[in-house]
């Protein structure tokens, strides 16, 4: 092709260069995009995986990718949680954290950057708060005590039900950051985030439920009541596992009760936290109630406990950092709730429905691949149905689908980070070399996009008591079957560890199941049920698992005090 002159050149490749560019901005990023999960969140709580190129043929344009469709708009006068595209570089906007009702993202100038676990990219960032700005979320909730307590526990309760409401109405944008965070399949993560709504909801009813004591005097003349009261101005440490979920079990009875709250979401999931902080907002919680502090644990946990006006820890996470945390809060006698590391038995007795025991085994092994508190990390199964059990449990191993978490299909995604990844891998590796038989998995998968944090579903039998993944909790997705001959013997076995915070008895004799729930030293026990977690339950754990109680009536009791008063009477 020839041209006239070289400015006909130039303005053939500028055309050229346009070409280029829409066809890049149009097709090919954003797909790259969706296939790396990449984006965060709007100010309108709507997904946005967006870009914005400045200077397309002498104009601001925003083109985004928001959910399943793709548009194209000039003007640039929103502001998007998303990428920006400025001089063809590309950056993330970050999350804010929310301090006496502002959302704020430029707290201390340091940024934390999320990653999404299944591709190992970025897909937010959020503020390294300094130990000043955490002192200052605390300031804020402790100014804002005082009027919320006075607020009707019926008022109180109507702000938790409209945030349940907007959780719900805004499930799917909370279930695609959840999955974007941490890796949890989308099918999961949407059960997430109508489990996180139901804990609003029943705080809100038992907040209205509370109530005091009219105590029978031995004298005359004195009345006896007793009251309960918001402790005031609470904290609480969320862990990764549930970024929303873990967030609502916490926030959810302290509200209620009268209490304001501080909340340092876990460094690797930060994001729904920052979500739920806009929900907040939009439902009309007031200034300084509930605020959300992201950074280091250290820096922001360490300035939380030490303020003098936090009255009430809550932690969600392993014995190791619980007891540390346990230590610290005594130097001011703050009130603890501690849910730490599980080491769950899962005890199936030869009269058990088989097939449905080993439905609920599945359901307790593998929901978010083996990483959640309560997984069932010891099977004993009685000898007699071993074999029969073990090809139940095959046959449904080999229906679950590993891949992309935001895939539909999916049922196994990766684990967290590299670490666990490490663990899984040793406690593998340990069992087989103290004589357990690999029958399924074993490896870390090789999956096309996708990063090496995937680990094939892994089931062993036998080996010796002294196993790593017998004696720690593994949190992944290996399944170990033991074999025992007697009742006395299996429950021996599942309260031989130092952990107690969840069991499982699958049987049908109604008997044996009332004597062996009596006996197994744990919180919680899913009796013929594998999913035994309820917003209306009182959760918590025994022994090294901790203390306190979330969820429920008492979950809410737990925010509150008792004052006791005597008054005499004339003429009685």
């Amino acid at each position: 092709m020839l041209f006239a002159d070289a400015e006909e050149l130039h303005e053939h490749l500028h055309r050229v260069l346009e070409l280029l560019l829409e066809l890049l901005l149009f097709l090919i990023l954003p797909r790259l995009i969706q296939r790396a999960h990449l984006g965060a969140h709007c100010r309108n709580l709507r997904l946005q995986f967006g870009i914005e190129a400045v200077q397309v043929r002498g104009e601001s344009a925003h083109f985004g990718w928001i959910n399943d469709g793709f548009r194209h708009g000039c003007g640039s006068d929103r502001q998007y949680y998303g990428f920006t595209v400025s001089n063809w570089s590309i950056s993330l906007h970050t999350s804010p954290c929310l301090i006496d009702g502002r959302l704020v993202t430029d707290c201390d100038g340091d940024l934390l950057d999320v990653r999404n676990p299944a591709t190992d990219t970025i897909v937010g960032r959020v503020p390294m708060c300094s130990a000043a700005t955490a002192a200052s979320a605390a300031d804020a909730a402790v100014r804002a005590f005082d009027s919320w307590k006075r607020t009707t526990a019926a008022e109180r309760a109507r702000l938790l039900r409209s945030v349940a409401a907007r959780v719900r109405a805004d499930r799917d944008v909370f279930a695609k950051t959840i999955t974007l965070e941490c890796g949890k399949p989308i099918l999961e993560a949407r059960g997430e985030v109508e489990y996180s709504a139901t804990f609003f909801d029943a705080a809100a009813s038992a907040g209205e439920l509370l109530e005091g004591s009219i105590i029978a005097s031995r004298i005359a003349d004195r009345r006896v009541f007793a009251v309960r009261e918001a402790l005031g101005a609470t904290m609480a440490v969320t862990p990764w596992n549930f970024p929303l979920a873990m967030i609502a079990r916490k926030v959810g009875p302290a509200l209620a009760a009268g209490c304001t709250q501080v909340v340092k979401p876990s460094e690797e999931t930060p994001l729904s936290a920052s979500l739920l902080a806009e929900c907040m907002i939009a439902c009309g919680i007031p200034n300084g109630v509930f605020n959300v502090v992201t950074g280091d644990a250290v820096t922001v946990v360490g300035a939380l406990l030490a303020h003098t006006g936090i009255r009430k820890l809550s932690f969600t996470g392993s014995t190791e950092v619980g007891c540390i945390l346990a230590r610290q809060a005594s130097e001011r006698l703050v009130k603890c709730a501690l849910e730490l590391g599980g080491n769950a038995p899962f005890i199936v007795f030869a009269d058990a429905d088989l097939a449905r025991a080993a439905d609920q085994l599945i359901a307790a092994k593998f929901r978010f691949m083996g990483q959640t508190c309560i997984s069932a990390n010891r099977v004993f199964v009685e000898r007699s149905v071993l074999a029969q059990f073990t090809a139940l449990i095959e046959t449904r191993m080999d229906a679950l689908t590993m891949g992309d978490p935001m895939d539909e299909r999916t049922r196994i995604g990766p684990l967290i980070n590299d670490d666990a990844i490490a663990k899984v891998e040793r406690h593998v590796r340990d069992a087989v070399a103290q004589g357990a038989r690999l029958r399924r998995g074993g490896k870390v998968a090789s999956l096309e996009g996708l990063s090496r944090r995937f680990f094939e579903p892994t089931l062993l039998d036998g080996g010796a008591s002294t196993m790593a993944c017998s004696c720690e909790e593994t949190f992944g997705p290996v399944l170990v079957l033991h074999a025992f001959d007697t009742e006395a013997e299996v429950i021996a076995s599942a309260n031989a560890v130092a952990s107690g915070l969840a069991a499982y008895v699958m049987t049908q004799d109604s008997d044996r199941l009332w004597r062996v729930v009596e006996q197994i030293d744990a919180g919680v026990i899913g009796a013929n049920d594998g999913a035994p977690s309820a917003a209306e339950a009182p959760f918590g754990g025994f022994k090294d698992s901790g203390y306190g109680k979330e969820g429920g009536r008492i979950g809410v009791e737990e925010y509150t005090r008792v004052k006791y008063v005597s008054m005499r009477v004339r003429g009685a």
